[in-house]
């Protein structure tokens, strides 16, 4: 996930945002491949919202130093699956729909009830759901490891050229672009996912960034 733009002194309330997001984000996957019949999450103790469970070390530290980072993958095994190819496009789908399922919820507290809490504290409100509206659209890219790639994947014939370009050269591809933005403060996955950010935010909230 991509956290730059987020000003710094934010960050008291943007750490918890996170954590949760992404716990959140891994879980529905676990949950999701339980449903369907795979419990290989749920032997391995992934099918909760503990940051224990979910979070990666490193992946934590770049989250917070370098503004990417990455939780633990839920492991599944697709030979548990009814129907693999369909099912693990939903699993992986689940990811990023829970976030925007979160973006959603908080967009309607902050728009429709009416409490002295909820206007004090509106811009946790906001930081939260564009954290989850970013996190599901970054996501949502069709580049390896992101769940995109899964979800692009299941759409087309499994010798496909463009699933095995996916394949071999994604984790390269997105690495590449995320140093390239790094170094030259060029954010081009960031531009690339803006009009995306913004279009769910203008849906939920109903406001222009």
């Amino acid at each position: 996930m991509l956290t730059r733009g987020i000003p710094l002194e934010q960050i008291i309330i943007l750490i918890p945002v996170l954590l949760f997001s992404l716990c959140f984000h891994e879980f529905s996957h676990a949950y999701a491949a339980y449903r369907l019949g795979d419990n290989t999450s749920k032997r391995l103790g992934r099918l909760n919202l503990s940051p224990l469970s979910h979070l990666d070390p490193w992946g934590t530290l770049m989250l917070l130093f370098v503004g990417f980072g990455w939780a633990k993958p839920v492991p599944v095994n697709p030979f548990n699956l009814k129907n693999p190819k369909k099912d693990l496009m939903i699993i992986a789908a689940a990811g990023p729909l829970s976030n925007l399922f979160l973006a959603f919820i908080a967009s309607m507290i902050l728009r429709f009830i009416n409490h002295s809490f909820i206007k004090s504290n509106n811009e946790v409100f906001f930081i939260f759901i564009f954290i989850n509206i970013t996190l599901a659209i970054f996501n949502l890219i069709p580049i390896r490891p992101l769940d995109g790639s899964q979800i692009l994947s299941g759409f087309l014939p499994q010798n496909n050229n463009i699933v095995k370009i996916i394949e071999q050269y994604g984790p390269n591809i997105l690495i590449g672009l995320i140093i390239f933005g790094i170094i030259t403060n060029i954010p081009i996955i960031f531009t690339i996912m803006s009009p995306f950010i913004n279009f769910f935010i203008y849906l939920f909230l109903g406001i222009n960034v």
